[in-house]
């Protein structure tokens, strides 16, 4: 049945739809961010992963910059310290609001946010084309073509997209421990075949964090355990629990978590024209 098939037969937004539909791990919406950005910026803001991303970005006094799924500013704020313009978008009010506030305390006056999402029409929101345009792990989405054509729509130079590479963020070893099935779902290599069928062909550059993940506390890397599952059972969470223990480690109060695999990122860009 399938001995005559070739690259070209693969539909990928249907490969991509099937591999979401069989996720271990439910999408969150904005709510759900907005309860999680006090901690999701605390845990990012003096991350290896910033500088390891940033060192790729060509961003100057000269640049404006787009970045879409921003966050609390991951990396908003400190390409605002360098760019000559940063408009910010999100689909979480509480991530928006810890960038505002982070930015006046820096007193960065070049940044601009807005409240949207990958759906929105944002040309009705007034969004301009910037010189770079970024996507850092937002690409979660059920339409990936249409995200990335509205990316590249608004880039005049460079688009960089910034995407998981299987099981990042998660830890498949927490599943184990849980005896559940791990799917991770999507990751970069249906972007980058997406990308191919779209006729671009972009670089491709493998950033690699370390195996442990440090929190500032017991209960936040409990949550953000808690966080990777759905619908976790009162013997699961003692499982969970257990095994947050039995892999980490304390010093001065800040619990250090070793997981099975090191985080790892694929940051994919490319040149417009």
């Amino acid at each position: 049945m399938h001995s005559k098939i070739t690259y070209d037969d693969l539909d990928w937004q249907k490969l991509w739809k099937n591999a979401r539909d069989k996720k271990s791990w439910t999408a969150k919406g904005p709510a759900d961010w907005d309860k999680k950005a006090a901690s999701f910026a605390r845990r990012n803001r003096d991350s290896q992963f910033v500088d390891l991303i940033l060192q790729h970005i060509p961003a100057d006094s000269n640049t404006t910059v787009l970045d879409a799924g921003s966050g609390p500013g991951t990396l908003s704020l400190p390409l605002a310290a360098t760019a000559k313009a940063v408009t910010a978008i999100d689909y979480s009010q509480g991530m928006l609001e810890i960038l505002d506030g982070e930015a006046a305390r820096q007193g960065l006056s070049n940044i601009t946010t807005t409240l949207a999402s990958w759906e929105d029409d944002w040309e009705k929101l007034q969004i301009q084309k910037h010189d770079i345009c970024i996507a850092s792990r937002s690409l979660s989405v059920p339409d990936l073509r249409a995200a990335i054509t509205k990316l590249d729509a608004y880039a005049s130079r460079y688009v960089f997209i910034v995407d998981r590479i299987n099981p990042t963020p998660f830890d498949n070893g927490a599943f184990i421990a849980l005896n559940r099935p791990f799917r991770s779902g999507p990751d970069y290599i249906y972007t980058i075949n997406t990308l191919y069928s779209m006729d671009i062909h972009p670089c491709v550059d493998i950033i690699s964090l370390s195996k442990t993940v440090t929190y500032p506390s017991m209960e936040e890397a409990l949550d953000s355990y808690r966080w990777m599952f759905k619908d976790l059972t009162p013997r699961e969470e003692k499982q969970l629990t257990r095994y947050v223990h039995d892999n980490s480690s304390e010093e001065d109060g800040r619990i250090t978590v070793k997981r099975s695999y090191p985080a790892r990122w694929a940051l994919i860009w490319w040149q417009k024209g």
